[in-house]
C-alpha cells in the first residue's frame, strides 16, 4: 500500500515491519510462486537445461494475484520470446564468426527492442522482455561457432518456456479467480468503512490509504472474470455498481473519521457497520448483497455534515448492487491505438532510454569479454533489468535491488556454507529453492515500496544456490555472480543520472493538469455510478502525484527541480487531499455546484506553481469557494449540509494556507541576514 508523499522514502524499522506485515491474498501468492519455482527446478535439472536459476527467477515476472492474467501474461511472454530468440537466431547466421559484426549485431539488436519495450505496448511487460534479450545477447556473445549457438540459443527458448509452462499448470489448479479477488477486495473495503464509522480513530489512516488505491484493480478482475466463466455480465454489472457505492461509502467513512462534527451517534454508527459487516460476509461467500434494508433513525437531530454521511451512506448501501434502469449510455469508445504509442516517434526519451540502457549493457559486455572474466557476465543482464525511464525510478529500484542483492546473496552464500553440502537430491533442493523463493515471494508482492528488492533478493539467492542440475557449493560462481548485479547496477546508476537524465518533474506538470479537469468534468456528471468511478479514479491519480513527488528524494541535485518547485506541488496535492471529500459529496448531492469550480481555481491559483525551468510564478487570488458566485442549488438539497460543506473545504483550504505562510515566514526569519 502507497504512503503520502510526505511520508515516502527510506523506510525506517518500525515502518519496514509494517510493510513486511501481512495482508489478504500476500501468503497465497507468495506460496504459489514459490511453489512454481520449484517445480520449476524441478523440470530444469531432470532435463539438464543450463541456467536454471534464472528459469526460476522469471517465474517472478509470470504471475499475478489472479489465474486468468498469469495465464494469459505466460502465453503472450512465450510467443514474444519465441520471436525474439528467432529474430536472434537469423541474425547470428550472418555475423557469428565476425567479433566486429557480432558485437555490432548485440548492440543495434539491444537498441532496436529496447526501443521497442519503451515506445510500445509492450512496456507493462518491458522488464522481462530485456531480461530475456540481454541473456540471448549474452549467449550470442560468448559461442564459439554455429553449433553451439544454435544450442545456446534453444536454451534460451527453454529458459523461458520450461517456467511458463508449470506456472500455467499450476494456476489453472492453484490460481485464485478474478472474481474470488474483487469480492475478497470489495469486502475488506466495507469492514474498513465500518471500522471507521464504529471506531474511526482506529481506521483513519487505512481510509486515507483506500481511498488512494482506486477501484482499477477491482474493474480489471470483473473483466476478467467473465473470460474466466465465474462471473455472468449481469454479475459484473451488478458488481460494478457495488464497486462504485463503495468508493462513497469510504469518503463517507473517512469524513466520520477525519471531522469530529460529521461523527454520527453510536447506536446509528454501530447499526450501520452492522449492515457492513454483513454485507463483507455476502461478499466473501462468493455472492453480492441486493435488496438491502437500512432503517436508521430520524436524521433531524444530527449535525448538517452527520446528515450528509447518514444521506451518502443510505443510498450507497440500499442501493449497493443495483443496475440502474436509467443508466447514462457509455461514452463511445475512444479509438484504439495501434502497436505503438502516440509519441512513439516523436518523444526523444524513447530513443534516449535505448541508447542510455544499450551504452551500459554494452560497456558491461566489453569489460568483462577483456577482463576475461566471464563469472560476472550478471551484470551485463542486469543492465536490462534495473534500467527505467526517468532518472529517480532508475535510482530508487537500484538502491532497493543493491540492498536487495546483499541480502540474497548473504543468505544464499550461508546456505551454500551450511546447507547445501548437506543435500543429497534434487528434491532437496527443490526445498531449498522454495525457501529462498518464499521469502523473497514475501517481499515481493507486498508493499510496492519494497517490491523491487524482493526481486533481486530472488534474483542473488537463486544465481548463488542453483548452479546445476544437482546441488553444488562453488562460493567462487556465487562471489563472481554476486559482484556482477552490483557492477550492473553502479554502472546504470552512472549513466542514467550523467547522460541525459530525465527528471519525473515533467510527469508531474502533465497529470497534475489532468487531474484538475477530471475533477471538474466528475463534479458535473448526473449519473452517481459514473461519478463515483471518475472520482476513484482522480483519488488514484493523486496518490501517484504524490509517489512522483516522493521519487524526486532519489534524484541527483543536478536533475531535480528547486526545492520550491516541490514545495509548491506538495502544497497543491495537500489541498486536493484535504477537499476531495467534500467536493465529491458535494457533487453527490448537488451535481453540478459551481462551489466545487471555485475551489478548483483556487487550487490553480494558491499557492502560485513555479515552473521548474523558470523562476515566474502565477498570480494568485482566487474567491474562496464559500464566497464564489454560484447558481441556486436544487431545492431538494439539505442547504444546511450543503453550507456545511462549503464551510468545511474552504476551513481546510484556509488551515493549509496559513500553515504554508506560517512555514514561509519561518523560512524567511531563518535565512534572513543579521
Amino acid at each position: 500500500m502507497a504512503q503520502p508523499a510526505a511520508d515516502l522514502g527510506r523506510p525506517g524499522a518500525a515502518e519496514l515491519l509494517k510493510l513486511l506485515a501481512p495482508h489478504p491474498g500476500r501468503a497465497e501468492m507468495a506460496l504459489r510462486v514459490a511453489l512454481i519455482c520449484a517445480l520449476t527446478v524441478l523440470v530444469a535439472s531432470a532435463y539438464g537445461t543450463p541456467d536454471a536459476a534464472l528459469s526460476a527467477y522469471v517465474v517472478f515476472f509470470l504471475n499475478r494475484p489472479d489465474r486468468v492474467l498469469s495465464v494469459i501474461l505466460s502465453s503472450v511472454l512465450l510467443l514474444l520470446v519465441t520471436l525474439i530468440i528467432g529474430l536472434v537466431f537469423v541474425v547470428a547466421i550472418f555475423a557469428l564468426d565476425e567479433p566486429v559484426w557480432r558485437v555490432s549485431c548485440i548492440a543495434v539488436l539491444s537498441f532496436g527492442l529496447l526501443f521497442l519495450t519503451s515506445a510500445s505496448k509492450l512496456r507493462p511487460v518491458g522488464a522481462i522482455i530485456a531480461l530475456i534479450v540481454g541473456y540471448a545477447l549474452d549467449k550470442l556473445g560468448s559461442v564459439p561457432f554455429g553449433e553451439v549457438a544454435t544450442r545456446a540459443l534453444l536454451y534460451a527458448w527453454l529458459m523461458v518456456a520450461i517456467p511458463v509452462g508449470v506456472s500455467i499448470c499450476v494456476n489453472l489448479v492453484l490460481g485464485p479467480s478474478p472474481r474470488r479477488l474483487a469480492n475478497r477486495e470489495l469486502a475488506r473495503r466495507l469492514r474498513l468503512a465500518a471500522t471507521g464509522l464504529d471506531a474511526p480513530d482506529a481506521a483513519r489512516d487505512g481510509l486515507a490509504v483506500c481511498l488512494r488505491e482506486g477501484d482499477e484493480q477491482i474493474g480489471t478482475w470483473l473483466k476478467l472474470s467473465v473470460l474466466d466463466g465465474s462471473s455472468t455480465r449481469a454479475d459484473v454489472a451488478a458488481l460494478r455498481q457495488a464497486a462504485s457505492s463503495t468508493v462513497a461509502i469510504l469518503v463517507a467513512a473517512d469524513l466520520v473519521a477525519r471531522e469530529p462534527s460529521a461523527r454520527l451517534p453510536a447506536l446509528f454508527g454501530r447499526s450501520v457497520a452492522q449492515t457492513l459487516e454483513t454485507m463483507a460476509g455476502m461478499l466473501e461467500a462468493g455472492g453480492y448483497p441486493v435488496d438491502i434494508e437500512l432503517d436508521l433513525p430520524a436524521a433531524t437531530d444530527l449535525t448538517p455534515l452527520a446528515r450528509t454521511v447518514s444521506a451518502t451512506l443510505h443510498d450507497a448501501i440500499t442501493r449497493f448492487a443495483e443496475t440502474p434502469v436509467d443508466a447514462e449510455p457509455a461514452p463511445p469508445a475512444a479509438k484504439r491505438g495501434g502497436f505503438f504509442l502516440p509519441d512513439a516517434f516523436s518523444n526523444r526519451d524513447h530513443i534516449r532510454y535505448a541508447l542510455k540502457t544499450t551504452a551500459a549493457a554494452m560497456f558491461c559486455y566489453l569489460l568483462y569479454s577483456q577482463l576475461d572474466w566471464p563469472g560476472i557476465h550478471t551484470c551485463f543482464i542486469t543492465v536490462y533489468v534495473v534500467s527505467l525511464g526517468t532518472t529517480a525510478e532508475t535510482v530508487e529500484k537500484m538502491t532497493l535491488r543493491i540492498v536487495g542483492c546483499l541480502l540474497g546473496a548473504l543468505i544464499g552464500t550461508a546456505a551454500i556454507v551450511f546447507v547445501t553440502p548437506m543435500l543429497t537430491s534434487v528434491f532437496e533442493l527443490m526445498a531449498l529453492a522454495f525457501a529462498g523463493a518464499l521469502m523473497s515471494a514475501w517481499i515481493a508482492f507486498g508493499s510496492p515500496r519494497i517490491a523491487y528488492a524482493g526481486f533481486q533478493v530472488a534474483f542473488a539467492f537463486f544465481l548463488c544456490v542453483i548452479q546445476g542440475a544437482a546441488p553444488a557449493f562453488d562460493l567462487t560462481l556465487a562471489r563472481d555472480r554476486t559482484i556482477g548485479i552490483l557492477l550492473g547496477n553502479v554502472v546504470v546508476y552512472l549513466i542514467f543520472t550523467r547522460v541525459w537524465p530525465y527528471s519525473v518533474a515533467a510527469r508531474v506538470d502533465a497529470t497534475l493538469s489532468a487531474l484538475r479537469q477530471q475533477w471538474t468534468q466528475l463534479a458535473a456528471l448526473a449519473h452517481p455510478g459514473a461519478r463515483r468511478v471518475q472520482a476513484a479514479a482522480a483519488m488514484a491519480r493523486r496518490g501517484a502525484l504524490e509517489d512522483d513527488l516522493a521519487l524526486m528524494h532519489y534524484e541527483p541535485s543536478w536533475v531535480r527541480p528547486e526545492a520550491q518547485w516541490i514545495t509548491e506541488h506538495r502544497a497543491v496535492l495537500a489541498e486536493f487531499r484535504a477537499i476531495e471529500g467534500p467536493m465529491f459529496l458535494l457533487a453527490e448531492r448537488a451535481p453540478g455546484d459551481s462551489a466545487i469550480e471555485g475551489w478548483l481555481r483556487r487550487l490553480g491559483d494558491s499557492p502560485p506553481l513555479t515552473s521548474p525551468d523558470s523562476g515566474t510564478a502565477a498570480v494568485a487570488g482566487a474567491q474562496p469557494a464559500a464566497q464564489a458566485e454560484s447558481r441556486p442549488p436544487d431545492a431538494a438539497i439539505d442547504h444546511d449540509a450543503r453550507a456545511a460543506l462549503l464551510k468545511l473545504g474552504d476551513a481546510r483550504l484556509a488551515e493549509l494556507d496559513h500553515a504554508a505562510s506560517a512555514d514561509a515566514s519561518k523560512d524567511f526569519t531563518t535565512h534572513a541576514p543579521a
